[in-house]
């Protein structure tokens, strides 16, 4: 079979024409000519990426929207086990998923209350990056004061966690150091307690230094109780020249490696709770620069996953991090806004509460807490969707009472009106007359609840009356930011002014009477 190829003309091939070559190549560059090569140009493939049209500028994300993909970059594997030897399947960044059994003891309330504190347990437990395999819980007086549970539930659960492969068991309450021992010593798996499991989300959602500085602060106070040695080995001595090189301070007749790390983490404490009094004087002279100026607080607060932040960003704007997920935000954000009438006020956001929060927690976050009880005015978040909602308040004026906010005029916010049931709201807005519906998601119900905050600020109590020089524009802008202007007459001498301020502001417009 006969075939015919082209043969490339050479330079040195007998019928070469440098001229007729280069006069084939004439309209190379010329953009009339182009039209010659749309068919090549379509079929030009680039080695780069072609930009998604889909995903956003990154320039036009808040802050929230970044934070919130910044913390999906970790991702987690559910199909690979903590006690696994083989982790090649684990790609960079990723996380394997614990595998935990959960406990609760039942001593008091309803059997529908024991269900909602586990379900809020596995949901706690999920948030801190776990795989729940078994629920299980039981009805007692009082806990056992060596297991928890009691010996013959402890050979049950063992049972479970040998059948389930389950690493970790996670108890719906706080052990005593005694309680835990012996726990991981019939189970031979770890065991945490609800303090801890909270602890840990508390570890992995903190950003701010004054955030992560309360969080270690209580770690190191739940740590400090619980020190234990494997092998006996945090009991051994270490006493003389022989201290392990200790130095002074840790040579002595007989102190033990446990004592040492006691002592470490003692001054480890020490340390930070002088880091957070420093940062509590920078936060307290904020207080004190707002106070001087009367510009009234505002602090949405409540239970966990209730819609805080989610308020904060339909009221402000403030485009904080929100998610569907516990302990979303720890770090407080403060916004400045306005009302209808031009009054400035500021909007914090806080930490999110839960039923038994630790007390190590409310310890530390004391400073930030404090937002709470030195306002005019407490937003308090419920989730109107949440099983029970009356739960939820109970637990979050539990800890107003902690705080001593307890004297603070209270406003009741019924969040996530879309997805509850009309019934229940009825049922609330019954139960707390000083409420207001809305859903932050949709924008329901935000001008009411505009209003009613609006209505609730403290208004300024001196009326006065005074023609001011028009040379004298701040202290008409102070009054439209501070004050309330009921008249306004601009005359050839100046504007008269009629409305209420405050004493100081006041005491400045007493030197422009009119007449």
């Amino acid at each position: 079979m006969n075939e015919t190829y082209a043969v490339p003309h050479m330079t040195n091939a007998p019928d070469f024409n440098l001229d007729s070559e280069l006069e084939a190549t004439q309209g190379w560059d010329d953009p009339d000519g182009a039209d010659e090569y749309v068919d090549d140009a379509d079929d030009f493939e680039s080695g780069y990426a072609e930009p998604d049209l889909d995903e956003p500028d990154p320039e036009e994300l808040s802050t929230g929207d970044l934070d919130l993909a910044e913390r999906h970059q970790l991702r987690r594997v559910a199909s690979l086990r903590t006690e696994l030897e083989d982790i090649t399947e684990v790609e960079y960044r990723q996380l394997r998923l614990e595998r935990v059994v959960l406990v609760g003891v039942w001593t008091e309330g309803s059997v529908e209350d024991a269900e909602n504190s586990m379900a809020e347990l596995a949901l706690l437990a999920e948030t801190a990056g776990s795989e729940v395999l078994d629920a299980i819980y039981q009805r007692r007086q009082t806990p056992d004061p060596a297991t928890y549970i009691g010996r013959g539930k402890t050979e049950g659960l063992r049972e479970i966690v040998q059948a389930t492969g389950a690493d970790t068991v996670i108890c719906d309450g706080e052990l005593a150091p005694s309680q835990l021992r012996n726990l991981e010593d019939r189970l031979k798996v770890k065991v945490v307690d609800r303090t801890a499991l909270i602890l840990d989300i508390f570890a992995q959602h903190a950003k701010s230094k004054e955030g992560q500085a309360q969080v270690e602060l209580a770690q190191l106070n739940y740590m400090k109780q619980r020190l234990r040695g494997w092998g006996g080995n945090l009991s051994r001595q270490a006493g003389g020249r022989v201290a392990a090189g200790a130095g002074i301070g840790g040579r002595g007749p007989g102190e033990t490696k446990i004592e040492t790390d006691r002592r470490r983490i003692n001054t480890k404490i020490a340390k930070l709770r002088r880091e957070l009094r420093d940062m509590k004087g920078t936060r307290d002279t904020k207080r004190q620069e707002r106070r001087r100026h009367r510009i009234p607080s505002v602090s949405i607060a409540g239970y966990t996953n209730a819609g805080k932040s989610s308020l904060l960003n339909r009221l402000t704007d403030a485009g904080v991090l929100v998610e569907d997920a516990l302990f979303a935000t720890l770090d407080p954000t403060t916004r400045r806004t306005t009302t209808s009438d031009g009054r400035v006020y500021t909007m914090s956001d806080t930490v999110g509460f839960v039923r038994h929060l630790p007390h190590q927690l409310v310890e530390a976050f004391r400073s930030t807490l404090e937002e709470v009880a030195d306002s005019d005015l407490i937003l308090h978040v419920v989730d109107g969707s949440h099983p029970d909602p009356e739960g939820q308040i109970s637990a979050v004026r539990e800890v107003f009472a902690e705080i001593g906010a307890t004297d603070v005029p209270e406003l009741v916010v019924i969040n996530k009106a879309d997805a509850a049931d009309p019934m229940v709201l009825a049922r609330l807005r019954q139960r707390e007359p000083h409420s207001v519906v809305v859903s932050a998601r949709t924008g329901e119900g935000i001008a009411e609840a505009l209003r009613t905050i609006e209505g609730e600020l403290p208004r300024p109590s001196v009326e006065f009356t005074a023609l001011v020089p028009y040379e004298r524009g701040d202290l008409i802008n102070r009054l439209h930011q501070h004050g309330e202007i009921d008249s306004m007459e601009h005359t050839g001498d100046g504007t008269i002014v009629v409305g209420r301020a405050n004493e100081d502001l006041a005491g400045e417009l007493a030197a422009y009477p009119v007449g």
